[in-house]
């Protein structure tokens, strides 16, 4: 599965209104700074540190809930739906004239026992959000999945922030029903299903991370082309 914008639908105003308590300090910019152009910038509200500025989303590690979040109520009310453990909890905001070049992050889809939610909570008509080529038409309040192991680009050619509530989760029995319901296929997972492109595509992007999960990464992809060449 690609992308799913999830049925249920968050409350504009209360959205806004807990950001707008996480924007009386300055947001630093985003750790991968060789992944865009323009500003590009976050907040953790769950963080390993619990600092608000302690923006990285390390796998596996341990996280805590930053002292801005215990002020957001609604936003602990929409981290709690999920019933199912988290690790980075983070705003992020991409400012006009700015963009997130196409890219690809390591482990991030849901048959790697992870899965990225986004909520939009400011954009406007000229933001793009693209994954494996396709267009993901992200509105205000509503929720969205996407494998962000495939290829995906964001720009923002508007004249205000685009700005997203995005929550890391890792995959138990609760998102097992969830996704069962929305149609994921859970065969499919147990294989490989991105095509030779897709995979050329993935190898391209790891490389230039240079760490040595991406490397592994790269290593199975390559093994894998190999096998159906």
């Amino acid at each position: 599965m690609e992308s799913y914008k999830f049925s249920f639908h968050f409350d504009t105003q209360k959205l806004i209104n807990d950001l707008r308590l996480c924007q009386a300090t300055e947001w630093p910019l985003h750790f991968n700074q060789n992944d865009f152009t323009g500003h590009w910038s976050s907040f953790s509200l769950r963080s390993i540190s619990g600092k608000e500025s302690d923006i990285l989303a390390t796998p596996n590690a341990c996280f805590q809930d930053t002292p801005t979040l215990q002020k957001c109520t609604y936003f602990q009310e929409i981290i709690n739906q999920f019933d199912c453990p988290k690790e980075a909890v983070r705003l992020l905001s991409l400012s006009p004239n700015s963009y997130i070049k196409e890219h690809t992050d390591a482990s991030s889809g849901y048959e790697d026992g992870f899965f990225r939610i986004h909520v939009p909570i400011q954009t406007n008509e000229k933001v793009v959000f693209r994954v494996n080529g396709k267009v993901l038409p992200m509105q205000i309040g509503e929720c969205w999945y996407a494998n962000f192991n495939l290829p995906h680009y964001v720009a923002n050619d508007g004249d205000c922030d685009r700005i997203h509530l995005v929550i890391d989760c890792i995959r138990n029995e609760w998102s097992d029903s969830l996704f069962a319901e929305i149609g994921y296929d859970f065969e499919a997972e147990k294989k490989s299903n991105y095509d030779t492109k897709t995979k050329l595509l993935m190898i391209e992007h790891l490389s230039l991370m240079k760490t040595e999960t991406a490397m592994k990464m790269i290593a199975q992809l390559k093994a894998e082309i190999g096998e159906n060449a």
